[in-house]
């Protein structure tokens, strides 16, 4: 099974996050995770009810935003927030994502 790549920490542009988090479904999973910590794709499915596609596709811009990491655990890729090193390059964004309401997404 290949390897996700992770970019470097140093790559991660703020407007490439910013972009990432643009649809209001890849918020919706930033917001599962920080309640799971760390999950697959069919939870996000089941939770969000969208197709598996769909939240592969979310899962796969924030991952190449540099926003979440994936683990791979036998079959399973398993996805969690890079909380740390965003924290660091942007003090605070994760906080304000956390705050957003439902209504203005």
């Amino acid at each position: 099974m290949k390897t996700p790549n992770h970019p470097p920490i140093e790559s991660i542009s703020f407007t490439k996050v910013l972009h990432a988090l643009s649809e209001p479904n890849r918020v919706k999973i930033i917001r599962c995770l920080f309640d799971t910590h760390e999950n697959n794709c069919t939870h996000y499915t089941l939770q969000l009810r969208l197709p598996k596609s769909t939240v592969s596709h979310h899962i796969r811009v924030m991952r190449e935003a540099g926003l979440i990491q994936a683990r791979i655990v036998g079959k399973e890729h398993l996805y969690s927030i890079r909380t740390e090193e965003i924290e660091r390059k942007f003090p605070g964004l994760l906080d304000t994502i956390a705050q957003v309401r439902d209504e203005d997404l």
